[in-house]
């Protein structure tokens, strides 16, 4: 395990010293990184605590650590910033899935919005777990099949028919309920 800060030496050594797996140079680094990635400021500190956990995994995992540690932390950032990005994207189709289904003239009400958590909360509750599983980390967590199905050590296939089924029963749950 890591018990340290592994930061870059002049040589080809790295120096480890306490705490923080990332220099005050290589904070920065990361921090302006994700910045011009189009992070918002208010997600740079969760961005740098991403890449310190990347590096503190790698290191519990038995990898070495990288040759430079500044170089492989702004790579990671900017795969983070891109993630940020595909998130916000898939967010963005969502709620404009979610418009185009609802009437132009009928804007949700704070009530209706509240039904509408209900009773997804309750078709949730009725799904058996390995649905219900697949459903969270899918939509809630935001991780991907491929993802999910590390994670649970099953195959993609598997993730994506439980996810098809799952779904199939929310949106049957919600017609009945009159919800949508």
């Amino acid at each position: 395990m890591l018990r340290g800060r592994i930061r870059r030496g002049r040589g080809s050594s790295y120096v480890a010293t306490d705490d923080d797996p990332l220099d005050a140079a290589q904070e920065r680094r990361v921090r302006a990184v994700l910045a011009l990635g189009g992070v918002p400021q208010a997600d740079l500190p969760d961005g740098v605590q991403q890449v310190r956990l990347r590096l503190l995994e790698r290191a519990a995992s038995g990898r070495e650590a990288p040759r430079d540690v500044s170089a492989w932390a702004a790579v990671v950032a900017s795969n983070l910033a891109m993630d940020w990005h595909r998130a916000k994207r898939r967010q963005e189709r969502l709620g404009e899935r979610l418009a185009a289904l609802r009437p132009a003239e009928a804007a949700p009400s704070g009530e209706e919005t509240s039904l509408l958590s209900l009773a997804v909360a309750r078709g949730l509750d009725e799904l058996p777990d390995a649905q219900r599983q697949v459903v969270v980390l899918r939509f809630y967590a935001d991780l991907p099949v491929r993802s999910i199905a590390e994670q649970l050590g099953v195959p993609e296939g598997t993730v994506k028919s439980r996810l098809h089924t799952a779904v199939r029963a929310l949106r049957a749950r919600l017609h009945e309920d009159e919800v949508v």
